[in-house]
């Protein structure tokens, strides 16, 4: 079968040595483990305030729960599923909105210039 120039470039006739297709731009994304679900637990049983912002997987990301305190201090990790996420905040009494939806909030970046700039 004769080949044209651009024909090996073409991404649709990638193969593999072991016959199946090759999975070009995916990325591997690291699962969310118990150490995760135990860092959230901490977050929201030592801060007021808190809310849950529950953010979709993405090509570079899986699903994650964005935790923001009262004073704009946030963590993020990864779960297992947006129901995961909106299931954790109801257990432990945080609303949970969907970012994607609402966005996140202003007292965040408020906190990230704050700590950018040296101040507490």
């Amino acid at each position: 079968m004769l080949m044209g120039l651009f024909d090996r470039f073409r991404r649709t006739g990638m193969r593999r040595p072991d016959g199946n297709a090759a999975r070009t731009g995916s990325t591997t994304v690291r699962a969310s483990d118990a150490a995760d679900e135990q860092h959230l637990r901490n977050f929201v049983t030592t801060r007021r305030g808190v809310e849950g912002f529950v953010e979709p997987r993405t090509a570079v990301s899986d699903v994650t729960l964005l935790l923001v305190a009262h004073d704009g201090e946030w963590t993020r990790r990864r779960v297992p599923s947006v129901q995961w996420a909106h299931n954790f905040a109801n257990k432990h009494q945080v609303p949970s909105y969907d970012a994607a939806v609402v966005g996140i909030p202003q007292r965040m970046r408020d906190w990230n210039k704050r700590q950018k700039e040296g101040r507490n």
